[in-house]
C-alpha cells in the first residue's frame, strides 16, 4: 500500500479530531470573553485592590507556558479540589483562563479608547455610572476591540494542539496516534498542518465578515484579520 493510500485510509480518523479542536477553541474563546470583559472593566473602573488582583491574574496566566498550565491544572489543582473532570474540560478551561488574561487587555484598550466625554454626557442625561458603562461604553468598546480580539482565534487554535499532552483527542493527538500506528511521519504531519491551515483560514474569514458587519465608522481600517 502506497503512502497516499495510507493517508486516505486514515484521513477520516484524523478529521474526527477536528470537532474536538473546534470545541476547544470555541469554549476557550467564550470563557475568555466572559471573563476578559469584566476584568477589563475592573481594571479601568475598579478600585485599587481589584485592579491589583486582576493584574496579578493577568501576570500569572500570561507568564506561564500553556503546557505548564495544563499540567498544573490536570495533575495538581483539579486533583487537589477532588474534581475528576474530563481531559477536554481541563484543556478548554486552561485555554479559556489564559485567553481571558490576553482578552482583558484587548478589551481594556478598547474601553480606554472611548472618549471620557461620552461617560460625562451619559451621566448628564441622568444615567448611573453602571448604566452608562453597560449601555454606552461596552457596546462601543466591544466593537472597537473586535479586530484585536480576532487575533485570539489563531492563537488559541495553535495552542489547542498542546492539549495532546494530557490526552485530549484533538487533531494533534489523532495525528500522533496515526504516526505511531503507521510509522509514516511526513505525509501525516503535512495532512495535519493542512487541516490547521484550513481551520485558521475559515475561522478568520468568519471573523473578518463579522468585523465588517459591526465596524464603527473611523475604526473600520483597524481590522487585523488579514483575510481577503
Amino acid at each position: 500500500m502506497d503512502v497516499f493510500s495510507i493517508v486516505a485510509e486514515w484521513l477520516p480518523y484524523l478529521l474526527s479530531g477536528v470537532m474536538v479542536t473546534i470545541g476547544l477553541v470555541a469554549a476557550a474563546l467564550i470563557i475568555g470573553a466572559l471573563l476578559g470583559l469584566p476584568m477589563a472593566l475592573g481594571q479601568v473602573y475598579g478600585t485599587r485592590p481589584l485592579k491589583m488582583v486582576i493584574g496579578t491574574y493577568v501576570w500569572f496566566f500570561r507568564g506561564l507556558p500553556v503546557l505548564l498550565l495544563l499540567f498544573l491544572f490536570y495533575f495538581t489543582i483539579f486533583p487537589f479540589l477532588n474534581l475528576d473532570v474530563p481531559e477536554f474540560f481541563v484543556g478548554a478551561t486552561v485555554l479559556g483562563l489564559r485567553g481571558a488574561a490576553y482578552q482583558s487587555q484587548i478589551f481594556r484598550g478598547a474601553i480606554q479608547s472611548i472618549s471620557e466625554g461620552q461617560m460625562t454626557a451619559a451621566r448628564s442625561l441622568g444615567m448611573s455610572r453602571l448604566t452608562a458603562i453597560r449601555s454606552v461604553i461596552i457596546p462601543q468598546a466591544v466593537r472597537v476591540a473586535l479586530p484585536g480580539w480576532s487575533n485570539e482565534y489563531p492563537n488559541i487554535l495553535t495552542d489547542s494542539a498542546i492539549c495532546y499532552a494530557i490526552g485530549v483527542a484533538e487533531l494533534m493527538t489523532r495525528t500522533s496516534q496515526i504516526v505511531a500506528q503507521t510509522y509514516i511521519t511526513m505525509p501525516i504531519y503535512l495532512a495535519c498542518a493542512l487541516v490547521f491551515i484550513l481551520l485558521n483560514y475559515a475561522g478568520m474569514r468568519v471573523i473578518y465578515h463579522l468585523e465588517k458587519r459591526v465596524a464603527i465608522p473611523g475604526f473600520s481600517g483597524n481590522t487585523s484579520s488579514g483575510v481577503l
